[in-house]
């Protein structure tokens, strides 16, 4: 993900310090002989989990982590990341590097010469490494009308299916909440993603649906999900409030949620992208890959 992302987390970590050591991280105990065998993971969900809540631990640490725990996939890592991927068999289940940053986006002019550029040089990268998902971004709003940053978005980015289709690359827009995270933010809405989806009317463009954005942003998530899943190419988890474990401390009941999607149809990756409460972040994520695995 962009630096910026990563940087904003930051503040919110330091916050989340104090409450490490509460009772709330009981759910998370396990004993030393479960965290260190492989999950028997039931084969329904396809799991990954995100490179840049784990970056202090180095790349290595987290592929072999992430591999001891079952996940086949590490989100939002790019070119330079992959070679260490390969090595512990596991795939880039989100790829990035060409966006520019999550405001400045496909919806604005005069990003597209640029966006243009770096998505031209990376979706060969992509599809030459044998992934499929790209990442990009609508941008934030500046003003901007629906109609307007959907036929901006169409502008730039039917310049680019063709290559994507070439090189068998989906592009994949984030659905981010405007609410908090992400102010202003113009793809904020699954409704709006699936219209630029209709627009642009290529299998190559796609959505990545976030569902801790669309919880705070829309609600209705498991309807969401039936009603738009032939625009989504990619989940995201979190819990609501705070983007932390996704367990009984937030109002999101996931194991629902997984259920909603595997009744679609759906063959693509969840991915993980909690900021865990709990000191040990691997714990944590077994225990929300276990809850996920329906």
């Amino acid at each position: 993900m962009a630096t910026n992302r990563r940087s904003a987390i930051k503040n919110i970590l330091a916050g989340t310090a104090a409450i490490s050591a509460s009772g709330m991280l009981s759910p998370f105990a396990t004993q030393a002989s479960e965290e260190t065998k492989t999950l028997k993971l039931k084969g329904n969900i396809n799991h990954s989990a995100c490179w840049w809540i784990y970056h202090e631990y180095g790349l290595e640490k987290v592929c072999q982590e992430f591999k001891n725990i079952g996940l086949t996939g590490l989100d939002l890592v790019g070119p330079k990341e992959w070679p260490m991927l390969k090595k512990y068999g596991l795939t880039s289940s989100m790829c990035n590097g060409a966006e520019i940053n999550l405001t400045d986006g496909f919806n604005d002019k005069k990003f597209h010469e640029t966006l243009i550029k770096q998505y031209t040089e990376m979706i060969p990268l992509v599809g030459k490494a044998g992934y499929t998902n790209l990442i990009c971004f609508s941008g934030s709003r500046r003003g901007k009308s629906d109609e307007e940053g959907w036929n901006n978005c169409v502008e730039g980015l039917k310049q680019l299916i063709p290559l994507a289709e070439k090189h068998k690359v989906v592009l994949v827009m984030e659905l981010l909440n405007s609410k908090h995270d992400h102010k202003d933010y113009q793809c904020d809405r699954t409704w709006w993603g699936a219209e630029l989806c209709k627009k642009l009317g290529s299998d190559n463009f796609k959505l990545l649906y976030d569902i801790y954005h669309m919880q705070i942003d829309e609600g209705d998530v498991i309807q969401n999900i039936r009603d738009y899943h032939q625009y989504i190419a990619h989940y995201h988890t979190g819990g609501v409030p705070g983007r932390h474990e996704i367990d009984d401390t937030q109002e999101l009941y996931y194991p629902a949620i997984m259920k909603a999607i595997v009744a679609t149809g759906y063959k693509g990756f969840v991915a993980q992208e909690f900021m865990p409460v709990n000191p040990d972040k691997f714990a944590s994520l077994r225990k929300c890959v276990q809850i996920c695995d329906v």
